[in-house]
């Protein structure tokens, strides 16, 4: 049987890792719609990968549980990248926090029982989750370990007052959420960490860059240290350590690629020209 590297929202970063960590394996790829998967899939053949394309709702728990079925029968999962989300200029609340938070909770518990051992997954995270107001230890826990199908009922992730800090909440959550996951992968041998990428050069960058709050977003890549936005073979490049032999340490824990823009939102001066 062949290992399996499963990739749920191919876009450019997913897609970047899933080429950097696939050699010698069958890449089941799962995006929103069929057309979409089959799309990414198809690049992904062009690579000289051989694929498997499905449509998924990352916050439907039966469609994620039939993805997870299919990767079983074609090997065993050696890798699993969840890379799929919404950004504030492209949903409104409730969504963020079905697809952002929620769905990426509830990947993580279905994906926890089915990984095969040392194999190790991923979670394309972002900045926002370090810039969001400062949250309570014991709101920090829950996070972490509440069932995915009870965290939208949590009284200060129903308080999210718009897309932003709704964006800021789900990223917090996805980088806590591999720490309270992490001990249970264990149970199978298997390892999960979080990637928190800034400014990284993809269509839902894009969408920032250029949307209601692109006077922000672009202030930001203005003073960011590396002064540049990041590519997504870059963040593959960080996912591909953390994910081998080299990582085999790593588990729970998350990892800031923004060009130094949280170093300089915190520590920078407020004025820059």
């Amino acid at each position: 049987m062949t290992d399996v590297t499963v990739v749920i929202g191919a876009g450019g970063i997913g897609q970047a890792i899933a080429r950097r960590i696939s050699s010698g394996r069958h890449v089941v790829v799962a995006n929103h719609s069929q057309d979409s998967a089959d799309a990414a899939a198809a690049q992904l053949e062009a690579a000289g990968f051989t694929t498997t394309a499905m449509a998924a709702d990352i916050s439907d728990r039966e469609m994620i549980q039939a993805v997870a079925a299919t990767a079983q029968q074609i090997g065993p999962i050696a890798a699993m990248v969840q890379a799929a989300g919404v950004s504030p200029s492209q949903a409104p609340i409730d969504a963020i926090l079905r697809v952002d938070l929620y769905g990426t909770a509830m990947v993580l518990e279905e994906f926890g029982k089915v990984m095969a051992p040392g194999g190790s997954g991923v979670v394309i995270s972002s900045q926002s989750g370090y810039r969001m107001p400062a949250l309570t230890a014991d709101q920090d826990r829950l996070l972490a370990t509440t069932p995915a199908e009870h965290l939208l009922d949590l009284d200060f992730v129903k308080g999210v007052a718009d897309t932003l800090h709704a964006y800021q909440m789900s990223k917090r959550c996805n980088s806590l959420r591999v720490r309270g996951e992490a001990v249970r992968w264990a149970e199978r041998g298997a390892r999960i960490n979080s990637i928190s990428p800034g400014i990284i050069v993809t269509p839902l960058a894009h969408d920032e860059l250029y949307g209601e709050r692109a006077d922000f977003y672009q202030a930001m890549l203005h003073k960011m240290p590396a002064g540049r936005a990041g590519t997504p073979d870059e963040v593959a490049a960080l996912a591909a350590h953390i994910m081998g032999p080299e990582g085999g340490f790593i588990t729970g824990s998350d990892f800031l690629i923004d060009g130094g823009a949280t170093a300089d939102f915190f520590y920078g001066p407020p004025e820059r020209s």
